[in-house]
């Protein structure tokens, strides 16, 4: 498994942070219509259920928020990507369909209320570590350009930032041709309700994308712990 670390930039203003790292090798497929009877079924669920006011009052988006805010970022600009997904949902548009595995993730996310990196640990270039985003740095995000990083929580390997909890890069990015899968799974909050999310995404690349060889682990910037789901 790629390591993982915190920096203490990070850990110094988000002292509850926790993220579980789940690396697996999969097949990925076009968007599956048995995966969308899933995400319709939540899609449903949180319209029934969920107003568009409240969903930044929601813990896990919440705490994703406040650390945008401590490390200098405008959540309101720049929001986190289950925020943004729930907004979608509650405003009638829908999940886009992209892959299966892109689809799947998007689902814990709006499931769970985490922000989820999602990435080709094939493209990944050594370890990866959790900084801060630096003003001109270049990141380009998927399907959203040159995205000005400066004050977002980064996730940088050997040649740069390659996940924010905004949106992934498109180096690293997660195509149809994906075999070696790293999930990120951030806990701003804290650990509770984390594995449940990650049991829950693990539940899903079994079913949907055939997943093996699966390694979880559970990270914050005192201790790491190898843990089964």
């Amino acid at each position: 498994m790629i390591h993982v670390s915190i920096s203490k930039e990070v850990s110094s203003v988000c002292p509850d942070l926790q993220v579980l790292v789940i690396a697996c090798h999969v097949k990925n497929t076009e968007s599956d219509p048995s995966l969308w009877e899933e995400i319709n079924s939540m899609e449903e669920l949180i319209v029934s259920t969920c107003k568009l006011e409240d969903i930044n009052k929601w813990q896990p988006v919440k705490a994703t928020r406040q650390a945008y805010k401590r490390l200098g970022k405008d959540p309101n600009r720049y929001r986190p990507s289950s925020e943004a997904l729930r907004r979608r949902i509650l405003r009638g548009l829908g999940l886009y369909k992209v892959d299966t595995l892109v689809d799947l993730i998007n689902l814990v996310s709006i499931k769970s209320g985490y922000s989820i990196g999602g990435f080709d640990a094939d493209k990944i270039q050594g370890n990866l570590t959790l900084g801060v985003g630096y003003e001109g740095e270049l990141y380009h995000g998927i399907g959203r350009g040159e995205l000005n990083i400066a004050g977002l929580p980064v996730y940088r390997d050997e040649i740069g930032g390659i996940g924010t909890p905004t949106s992934d890069e498109e180096r690293t990015k997660i195509g149809i041709d994906t075999r070696c899968l790293l999930m990120i799974i951030n806990g701003y909050s804290g650990k509770e309700g984390l594995l449940e999310a990650g049991s829950y995404a693990v539940d899903l690349l079994k079913r949907y994308v055939s997943a093996e060889n699966i390694d979880v682990e559970l990270v914050s910037s005192f201790d790491r712990t190898k843990i089964v789901l």
